[in-house]
């Protein structure tokens, strides 16, 4: 039934599109049936007018009224032998008339019908949210006065307490008692509080169908889309619909008019609810409780509790609420003078039988006081003594003497009292209250009550809340988990964190990733595994299949994700512990990733090293703020943790399809941004050199990479323009050379290298640095290894030099010896500290790219000799040999990039805008080269290198980037040209229309391709800039141009003469065409390039201080020669790596690989200063208004609180004076009376304990 109803129900909310509501609810009348009375037994009341099922003679069906014989016998009317079920006729939408515009759900359907089949229809169809709690009230029926403070109960504590839990309130739903008091609640309430609250709260009606009034409004065979359902004088109280109900179902006996209908399955539904299991996709780690509160009642209802209880639902009596409520508070309340009674085993079934005579005596004195005009009471006492015997499921609550503002306290109470009577022994007595406060989000009550210091909380008690919490994203559970006693080391292994990614809900952007890794692999399963292995597979796939293909994600596919969104910034992350090695083929690492998870999965029990980082990864993907910024307070490597949340975020806002998960994306990458932005800020102002080291170091637990990499991969430009940054960029810059040093200075030295030796330049002398670094300590071991990530590499050869004495440091250290590097002669450390640094080989290869535009100009201008044999000529060989060194450096620049394969390699390299810039000038180099060999196409290589100059000449422009001046001007300017192209669009288009009307208009007849197309493009173009031929479009003018209306001359070339009739419309078109042109287009085009300033300008020097990173990463991993002497660099680079095999240092480009000590002790450092910035954020936000506000409404809840319950001491007072004025009169009393003896009659009665009851009442 399910599965038919989840095929053809498909949603029933739908209201926008009726037809697809009707079709999508078709199939309900033949699943959900109705009762209708199939026997007339005859009412003696009524003199044979009415059946005993409430419903006339004339309302019957012939059958019912035919059968004599069974209605001679029959004696009493039953729903079960006398109703038979038909399709229902009722169901579908109703709208209230002139009450409110929201429609609600109704079902007529007959009590028999499965709970599990009107639960799918609840959830699936009607779309209901799934409940955390459901809360039947119970009693308070008909048209009896509610009382003021059970009105505020239920307004106050049940209702605000459905909205903080997420609860399902189940009454009758009609307009009359309680049933009247929560729908007006629930309306109060959702007017009050947020769309979200709203939505949370689900008031559902289970009403009898035959004592609903105006049922016949409802009643449609095809269903009703809405129904008009209109009821007169809604003032008053009545057995109408309440239309502050959410869903509406109206259960069907047979009978009319009569109350109790719907008793047995209101039970039924409860009880199933009770079995299902909480949170998304039932993935609570508790079922959904249930609890029942009884307000007022009637006898007979009894039975629905005694059944109720048996099914170890818990009930909540209200006292004082009258009726039955109070006759069981009175008897459990004084249980404890009562005998006990035999609650478990045997001896429950015994005392049934045979209870004990004094406990019988007391209960039915007490039900004859409190209902003295029953008539049989034996039986209904048996009842009460059977609930008697499940007492621990009931709880009294004392309405009118406590808050209601507690009722969601009491509620969970009264379900923990109720769950400890089904926990084990060995369970913890306070797990069940925690799993429910989970569930329910009550973090505050977690706090109050269980976590307030007065209980041990072990690892087991926490563990699945601690699921639940993480999977239902309850961020502020697990933070308080954490912090009482969860290890999460012990936590979180790898078996658990998949376990977390299969638990991503259907429909998510993270999913659809996940899904498609996942195909990737069991592809490679079925194409390449042999036959027996692939059948062997696909039955496992199959079987794992059956909760859902999510359930094979494991850390393999969430890799493949993090690959896809990192890119190549760092290694794939979990390799390492699926025993994985990388690979240059992904196909190969697909097949490896097969055998190791077709084999037992060791990995899975092994624990996560770094917990806080995994937590931080799941949370990102998963676009889940709180949780997320939480984790990654929690994780080390702040900066580096933020970087990457700002990488990952910003490549699945390019993936998100719907807007608003898009935008909060992009907020929640930006704040990351700025976070690692601030704290790098604490650290540069901390120490700077150590937050240098901070930036180049490699991280292992991010993929080796280091925080510049991830900035540049996640376009952090504003973490670029951070200062700290920007120092250490400046000083890798110019070396070990000033910053301080001139441009001039540079230059003499660069044509005069032996300046270098001189005062010319200043250096930074390695002593002045070390007397920097070193701090004075008495421990030279302590002091040396704090030097070690102290001490910043700004060099390739610094870098070089530290991996090579890495070993003799370590040594040295260990003997207590502090470290000095070795000295090198001075001709040549000054010679490297000059040629070595970037600025050097940046200004090298500006001067000689100047040379080598001059020369390829001379050779297009002056020395462009005839193909072959005639030429090349000198100059041009010379440039041809420059050409090709350019094109070596190009390649290196593509091959030593690393351990990464070609494609990442070549994918890193093209996308950087100038290297396609460089790739496009090589092209046409080439092919202008190969082209200018030949005769027949000399002319076109001629052509195509003139292009190529240009393509060379503009890349200039990347070159002057690094200019302070001259870099945010170029970033404008590259922002300008995207208007350009805008502009171009429309100016085209208008352009086209007019140069086509116009050449129609003033030549009749003109085949000729040439002329029409200047005359169409070109000639309207030139009109903007005022070249206007006017002897050619006005006749009025005298044209000196010999012209023809000869057809055959026109065709064969000559000018066609001019059209006179229509050249007063070529002038107006002219007008027009100039006035949007010139006036409209023009100016637009200069506004939005005002507009483009102005945005760009603000942020121009963040965008360049971002790209000059990239600059300064090409000129420090240069060789020091330029091209066409950079030839010499790459014989020496080829000699070194591929005959001598010596590995390379560039390639490790700012990244720095310190020791585990060195790197514990800056990853502490760095930790103090986010915890630093984090407490000093916490400062400004608690000192601002808004958390002013909120701690001084917390105090006056509290003041509240504590006036409420000095009224409780003051009303317990009273009655211990009452107490003690009663003994001091009895004592008096018998006194009196010992005094005169047991001859004399005492002079006055005993006192009464009832008058001093009465008269502290009345004071």
């Amino acid at each position: 039934m399910k599965d038919t109803g989840a095929e053809e129900g498909g949603g029933g909310d739908g209201r926008d599109n009726i037809g697809q509501t009707e079709k999508s609810q078709s199939w309900i009348p033949k699943i959900i049936k109705k009762r209708v009375c199939s026997t007339f037994v005859e009412d003696s009341i009524s003199n044979g007018a009415l059946c005993q099922c409430g419903a006339a003679r004339d309302d019957h069906a012939s059958v019912a009224l035919g059968d004599y014989f069974s209605t001679a016998i029959v004696n009493q009317w039953k729903s079960v032998q006398h109703s038979s079920e038909r399709p229902t006729d009722a169901f579908g939408e109703v709208q209230f008339a002139g009450a409110s515009k929201r429609h609600s759900h109704f079902l007529r359907l007959s009590w028999s019908t499965e709970p599990s089949m009107v639960y799918t229809i609840l959830t699936a169809h009607w779309r209901l949210p799934l409940p955390n709690l459901v809360v039947s009230v119970v009693g308070g029926e008909g048209r009896t006065q509610v009382k003021t403070w059970v009105r505020e109960v239920l307004r106050q504590g049940l209702v605000k307490a459905s909205q903080s839990t997420g609860a399902w309130i189940l009454t009758t739903g009609l307009r009359e008692g309680v049933g009247r008091c929560v729908g007006q609640a629930v309306r109060d309430h959702a007017t009050a509080a947020s769309s979200f609250s709203l939505n949370k709260v689900v008031a559902l009606g289970i009403a009898p169908w035959g004592l609903v009034e105006k049922r016949e409004q409802l009643v449609n065979p095809q269903g009703s889309f809405p129904a008009k359902y209109y009821v007169q004088n809604i003032s008053r109280d009545s057995c109408s619909l309440d239309n502050n109900y959410q869903a509406f179902l109206l259960v069907d006996d047979g009978s009319v008019g009569r109350r109790g209908g719907e008793t047995d399955f209101r039970a039924r539904l409860e009880e199933f609810i009770s079995q299902q299991r909480t949170g998304i996709w039932g993935s609570g780690s508790i079922d959904i409780p249930v609890v029942c509160m009884l307000i007022s009642g009637e006898t007979d209802m009894l039975k629905r509790m005694d059944l109720s209880l048996k099914s170890c639902i818990p009930w909540l009596v209200l006292a004082g609420s009258g009726g039955l409520a109070d006759f069981l508070s009175d008897i459990l309340e004084n249980r404890s003078s009562a005998p006990a009674v035999p609650s478990s085993g045997e001896g429950n079934s015994e005392a049934l039988k045979a209870p004990n005579v004094d406990l019988k005596d007391r209960v039915a004195e007490r039900f004859k006081k409190h209902f003295p005009s029953e008539a049989q009471t034996d039986k209904l006492v048996e009842q009460a003594l059977s609930i008697y015997q499940n007492k621990d499921l009931i709880t009294i609550y004392q309405g009118e003497h406590e808050s209601p503002n507690d009722f969601d306290t009491v509620l969970l109470k009264t379900l923990v009292g109720a769950s400890k009577q089904q926990s084990s022994v060995d369970a913890s007595p306070y797990s069940d209250e925690l799993k429910l406060a989970v569930t329910w989000n009550r973090v505050d009550i977690a706090k109050s009550e269980l976590f307030n210091g007065d209980i041990q909380w072990k690892y087991e008690d926490l563990e699945d809340s601690m699921t639940d919490a993480l999977i239902n994203d309850k961020p502020q559970f697990v933070r308080l988990f954490t912090e009482n006693g969860l290890n999460i080391l012990e936590y979180l292994t790898y078996g658990r964190l998949e376990t977390l990614y299969r638990s991503v809900p259907d429909g998510t952007l993270l999913y659809q990733l996940l899904q498609q890794c996942l195909a990737e692999r069991l592809a490679i399963v079925e194409r390449h595994s042999p036959s027996e292995k692939q059948n062997s597979s696909s039955k496992m796939v199959k079987d794992n299949n059956q909760d859902g293909p999510v359930k094979e994600v494991t850390l393999f596919e969430v890799s493949g994700v993090l690959e896809l969104l990192m890119g190549d910034v760092c290694q794939p992350l979990y390799y390492k512990a699926l025993g994985l090695q990388f690979t240059s083929s992904k196909r190969t690492s697909l097949r490896r990733a097969n055998k190791v998870l077709r084999g037992d999965s060791f990995y899975r029990q092994l624990r996560c090293p770094y917990p806080w980082a995994s937590l931080f990864l799941w949370a990102v993907l998963q676009n889940r703020s709180e949780m997320a910024l939480y984790f990654w307070e929690m994780a080390g490597e702040a900066v580096l943790s933020a970087l990457s949340g700002c990488n990952i975020l910003r490549d699945l806002s390019k993936l998100e399809e719907e807007t608003e998960t898009k935008l909060s994306m992009k907020e929640l990458a930006q704040k990351f941004e700025n976070l690692a932005h601030d704290i790098f800020s604490s650290c540069y102002r901390s120490d700077e050199n150590r937050s240098f080291t901070l930036l180049i170091r490699k991280s292992p637990i991010w993929g080796d990479t280091t925080c510049l990499q991830m900035g540049v991969s996640a376009d952090a430009r504003l973490f670029f323009s951070n200062d700290g940054v920007q120092s250490l960029l400046s000083q890798i810059w110019w070396g070990d050379m000033k910053r301080n040093t001139e441009v001039w200075k540079l230059l003499l030295a660069f044509f005069c290298p032996i300046l270098c030796y001189t005062n010319l330049i200043s250096f930074r002398t390695q002593d002045n640095q070390l007397e920097e670094e070193e701090m004075p300590n008495e421990d030279a071991v302590a002091q040396d290894s704090d030097n070690l990530y102290g001490t910043t590499v700004f060099s390739f050869s610094d870098i070089k030099q530290h991996e090579v004495d890495s070993d003799v440091h370590k040594s040295d250290a260990i003997k207590g010896v502090p470290y000095r590097p070795p000295q090198r002669p001075f001709i040549v450390s000054r010679w490297r500290q000059f040629w070595f640094a970037p600025v050097t080989s940046f200004l090298g290869n500006v001067l000689m790219y100047f040379l080598f535009l001059l020369l390829f100009a001379y050779m297009l201008l002056v020395d462009f000799e005839p193909p072959p044999p005639s030429g090349p000529g000198a100059a041009e060989c010379v440039l041809y040999f420059w050409v090709f060194t350019i094109v070596c450096e190009e390649i290196r620049q593509t091959i030593f990039l690393g351990t990464m394969t070609w494609r990442q390699r070549f994918r890193l390299y093209i996308q950087d805008v100038w290297n396609k810039c460089d790739l496009t000038a090589i092209s046409l180099f080439i092919i202008g080269l190969i082209c200018r060999m030949f005769h027949w196409s000399y002319e076109f290589g001629r052509d195509v290198l003139c292009l190529d100059y240009m393509v060379f000449t503009l890349r200039l422009i990347h070159i002057f980037a690094i200019h302070k001046q001259l870099g945010p001007k170029i970033i404008i300017v590259g922002k300008m040209m995207k208007d350009v192209f805008f502009f171009l669009f429309f100016l085209g288009v208008w352009l086209m229309a007019y140069g086509v009307a116009n050449q129609a208009l003033i030549y009749s007849y003109d085949p000729n391709l040439n002329r029409i197309f200047r005359r169409v493009f070109y000639r309207p173009y030139l009109h903007i800039f005022g070249q206007i031929p006017v002897e050619e479009m006005d006749v009025g003018k005298d044209w000196d141009v010999n012209c023809t209306h000869n057809v055959t001359l026109i065709e064969s070339g000559e000018e066609p003469c001019r059209t006179h009739e229509s050249n007063w419309l070529v002038v107006i078109l002219l007008v027009v065409y100039l006035l949007v042109t010139n006036i409209l287009l023009i100016n637009l085009l200069i506004a939005m390039f005002s507009y483009t300033f102005s945005k760009v300008q603000e942020h121009s020097d963040t965008y360049w201080k971002f790209q000059r990173y990239n600059l300064i990463v090409e000129y420090h991993s240069r060789p020091s020669l330029a091209p066409p002497f950079i030839i010499l660099s790459h014989i020496n680079l080829f000699i070194k790596r591929v005959i001598r095999k010596v590995p390379s240092v560039k390639i490790h480009h700012f990244v720095l690989d310190l020791e585990a000590k060195a790197a514990n002790r800056l990853s502490t450092w760095e930790t103090i200063q986010k915890e630093d910035f984090l407490t000093a954020r916490n400062k400004i936000q608690k000192s601002s208004d808004s958390e002013r506000l909120k701690r001084m409404s917390a105090k006056v809840d509290g003041v509240l609180k504590h006036l409420s319950e000095s009224r409780d001491f003051e009303h317990r007072l009273r009655s211990l004076e009452n107490q003690m004025e009663y003994c001091s009169s009895a004592l008096s009393w018998v006194v009196d009376t010992l005094s005169q003896g047991s001859t004399f009659k005492p002079p006055r009665p005993p006192p009464l304990r009832d008058a001093f009851a009465s008269s502290s009442s009345s004071t």
